[in-house]
């Protein structure tokens, strides 16, 4: 696949792929450790997750882990062993935990969950847009119990998803429910499938979201953040940013026309820079 510039040189601990056109695919590489979270993997996630943002060829990412787990959340004997110099964990960057946990990107993420995802690890699941896990996955948010707080996302984005009384159980509690859970009960898992059939229905979700107008997507996931506990002042933030409203000045929006009209499928072309897309407005 060709790409307006490189991707960033990356450590052993992050792996990254192109499984299909337009993907991406982003695979923490510390399976011994459960795939916690260092501060040498969070910012090579950052530089991973900032060129993809602006890399216009890439439309969706997925993100998964190495071994049996997704991510057991913080690396917390490193955190311990460096807590005076670092008092906040390396989750605590403008883009929170893992650098997806508050990030606002206009492209879709997928989280394709195998076992465990505890702490930083759900935090960063409640901020993707689309959840597979496997059969056996669990999900906690045991930060109580470890005398620290899920304050990288997690409270807010559980207790819209699920509400609050469903949220305290999970944040008051500590305590993991198994990806029948939360799937039926706490609502933050789209798809519950056997262990090896993860990350081919990630790549089948994220498949059939590439087959959609990139800038169509992209506009109604700006719609869906900028939407979240505030619906009358959405649709303001939305117009002002210029992924929002620039779908309009696509080709790609002709281009879903025309095959509508002449009965074919759209071949749909990488949507323009974001400094064409505002010279425009």
């Amino acid at each position: 696949m060709a790409f307006t510039t490189e991707p960033p040189a990356v450590p052993p601990e992050l792996l990254i792929g192109f499984p299909i056109p337009h993907v991406l695919l982003l695979t923490l590489n510390r399976p011994k450790q459960l795939n916690a979270m260092t501060p040498a993997l969070q910012a090579a996630i950052e530089r991973v997750l900032d060129w993809f943002e602006d890399e216009v060829s890439l439309w969706v990412v997925i993100v998964t882990g190495k071994g049996r787990a997704f991510c057991a959340g913080q690396d917390l004997k490193m955190w311990l062993a460096d807590r005076r110099s670092a008092p906040l964990p390396s989750g605590s960057s403008k883009h929170g935990f893992a650098s997806i946990s508050r990030r606002k990107s206009c492209k879709p993420i997928i989280a394709a969950v195998n076992g465990v995802a505890m702490g930083g690890g759900m935090e960063l699941i409640v901020n993707c847009d689309l959840v597979v896990a496997s059969e056996d996955a669990k999900f906690a948010l045991p930060e109580v119990s470890r005398g620290v707080v899920a304050a990288q996302g997690g409270i807010p984005r559980i207790a819209a998803i699920s509400g609050h009384q469903l949220a305290s159980e999970m944040l008051l509690l500590g305590q993991p429910i198994s990806a029948q859970l939360a799937h039926d009960r706490f609502g933050f898992v789209n798809r519950v499938v056997p262990a090896s059939e993860v990350l081919p229905t990630a790549l089948k979700l994220a498949q059939t979201i590439v087959n959609n107008s990139p800038d169509s997507v992209w506009s109604t996931k700006i719609g869906l953040v900028e939407g979240r506990g505030d619906v009358e002042g959405y649709v303001q933030r939305w117009e002002d940013n210029p992924r929002g409203r620039g779908f309009a000045q696509s080709e790609n929006i002709a281009e879903g026309l025309r095959a509508f009209q002449e009965k074919r499928k759209p071949a749909w072309k990488n949507p323009a820079p974001i400094s064409a897309i505002k010279a425009k407005l």
